[in-house]
């Protein structure tokens, strides 16, 4: 969401804790704070909608890795812009929007080490903090590999590898 609308929450709000409580000006106050909340909600829902559709219609099947999101939400600096994206509503989205169109939707566990392992040649790094964002693999001699691009490559071949199973079975 734009910084925009939040500071206009964030001056509507002061607005409010200057009114006298439960005054008609207080109420009217409330009911402006109130329309930009739901005015944050509807957006959200909206951009939301259109990214599923698009994933879904661009794609056969959709592979997710399970976040374990209540524990990102304990970073203070990460949690306003966690909590803005609704991971939750989005997979919820995703997954009766897959079965609409008849596509195929996939989990990860949330334990598989997508950040941690090179793409390339299937290496594990032992540790690995959340400062590196790209790293060399000491095994195949790979440099500058994105973090994220790497996990998001892992991502789909264990999914991929998972669903096979599921079909063999």
């Amino acid at each position: 969401m734009s910084k925009q609308i939040y500071k206009k929450i964030s001056k509507g709000a002061k607005k409010l804790s200057k009114k006298q409580e439960y005054s008609n000006n207080w109420y009217k106050q409330k009911q402006k704070v109130a329309k930009l909340h739901e005015k944050i909600k509807h957006q959200r829902q909206d951009f939301l909608h259109k990214l599923s559709k698009r994933i879904v219609d661009e794609n056969q099947v959709i592979i997710l890795e399970d976040l374990a999101v209540k524990n990102m939400m304990k970073n203070k600096k990460l949690a306003k812009n966690i909590a803005d994206v609704s991971w939750h509503k989005f997979y919820t989205y995703l997954e009766y929007k897959t079965k609409w169109y008849a596509r195929a939707i996939h989990k990860i566990d949330k334990w598989f080490p997508s950040s941690k392992i090179c793409s390339y040649c299937g290496h594990v790094m032992e540790e690995m903090p959340l400062s590196i964002r790209k790293w060399d693999c000491p095994k195949c001699g790979i440099k500058n590999i994105d973090r994220d691009v790497n996990a998001s490559i892992n991502i789909l071949k264990q999914g991929i590898k998972e669903l096979k199973k599921e079909n063999v079975a």
